[in-house]
Formats: structure tokens, sequence, C-alpha cells
């Protein structure tokens, strides 16, 4: 696989990204559409890793700090941290003396153009899901069972792509030419990810995301069925929500 032929694959996935935002896909064809782009974007993730140990020129260690804005900038955090670790990047949630939120994301630099571009698309789906949820009459609290919902939508879709990943490197090819493997070309980059978050921050701790809200089990549910390379719109443009900068 050729850098060329591997960046031919993830315009794939854009195309189907840009689709995301439109309206009238059935949920059948949406669940259909998704797996494929899911499963596109993970052989991308394991061809640019196989390629760069070849030549390592091609995809090297970067960091990306992404700057997370209101509404729900908790919740955005949240869906980009999980987005990021399931596409084997590491994020680190800084938080500024004001309160302004921004995420480090540290990974290799394929990796953290997949992240960018699954974010994006998803990001936007999220917003429609929550706007087309109908909250229960039930629901003591309107906001908190909306923060539940986005944060059931954000789990659904980060368990998805993680098991896409997981699955591309388990069928990833067996070398016969004595090259590494798929599996220990990706524990090493882990490693040299790992490192490089320790020496930007030698001091971290786990963050915790806790709700009350009722709707976790529909955002959920809506999550499923999110669309990470679906649904049509005329033409195609590149567009990124991330406000991200080296």
């Amino acid at each position: 696989m050729t850098a060329e032929a591997s960046d031919r694959l993830l315009d794939r996935v854009r195309k189907l990204l840009a689709k995301a935002e439109a309206e009238g896909v059935t949920t059948a064809e949406a669940e259909a559409l998704t797996a494929k782009a899911a499963e596109l974007m993970a052989k991308y993730g394991i061809d640019r890793a196989l390629l760069a140990a070849q030549r390592p020129e091609t995809d090297t260690p970067d960091s990306r700090l992404v700057d997370i804005y209101n509404p729900w900038g908790r919740v955005r955090a949240h869906l980009l941290c999980g987005l990021a670790s399931a596409l084997r990047c590491q994020p680190i949630l800084v938080t500024a003396p004001d309160g302004t939120l921004r995420v480090h994301i540290f990974g290799y630099a394929s990796d953290l153009e997949r992240t960018d571009v699954l974010y994006t698309s998803v990001l936007i789906q999220m917003w429609h899901g929550l706007i087309a949820a109908q909250v229960p009459a039930r629901a003591p609290n309107v906001r908190a069972w909306r923060r539940s919902w986005l944060l059931g939508f954000a789990a659904a879709v980060t368990a998805r792509v993680r098991a896409a990943e997981e699955r591309a490197e388990r069928t990833a090819p067996v070398p016969s030419d004595g090259q590494a493997s798929a599996a220990l070309v990706l524990a090493d980059r882990s490693l040299v990810i790992r490192r490089n978050v320790a020496a930007a921050y030698p001091h971290t701790r786990t963050a915790r995301t806790t709700y009350t809200g009722s709707g976790y089990d529909d955002g959920y549910a809506q999550g499923k069925r999110a669309d990470i390379g679906t649904k049509s719109v005329p033409g195609q443009r590149d567009r990124s929500l991330t406000s991200a900068h080296k």
C-alpha cells in the first residue's frame, strides 16, 4: 500500500462522511453504510501504520490542540477524547485558569487526521439527534436528560469505532517477508505516543464523567445508528469543526 493509495482510501471515507448531514435516509440504510465507512477508516489506519513501519517519513508522531466550545463543552470534550482513544491517539484534557477547555491529542499524523474527520461528522450528527429527541414527560430535569442523552450517544459511537479498529487489527494480513505484524507495529506506535505524552505532561490523572439524567439509554440507541459515513448531501466540501492547530 502506497501513501497515495492509502490517501485515496481516506478520501472515500470523507465522501461518505460528507453525506452525514442530510435528511431522509432510513435507519437500515444508515446502519449498512455506517458499517462500511467504519471498516474503511480502520483499514486506512492499519495501512498507514504498516507503511510507516517501512517508511517512517510517511507518518510521524505529532500532537494537536483542540479548543472546546460551549454549549455542552464537557460533552464535546468527552466525545473527542473517546474517539481519539478509539483511533489510537492519547488525549489530555486541559482546563485553563479561566475555565476554557482544550484537548491536547497525541498520536501519529494519520490517526490525528482520522480523529478530526470523524469527530467533525459525529458532532454534527449528535446535535441533529438531540434536536430530534423527544424528552419524556416523566423527566424531572430537561437539561439533565439531554446531557445524559448526549453522553449515551457518545459512548455508543465510540464503542462502534473501537470495535472496527480491533477487527481491522485482528484481520490484518500476516506478513510473509520478515516485516513486523500489525499488532507489533501498533504496539510500538502506542509506546512512542505514551512517551511523548509523559514528556509533555509528567503528572496526569484520570477524568471521570458522570450524569444524573435518564436519557442515556435513548442516546446510546441513537448513537448505535449514527452515521460514521452515510447519508447524502449534494456535493462535497472540506470542513473541520475542531478549530485544531499544532
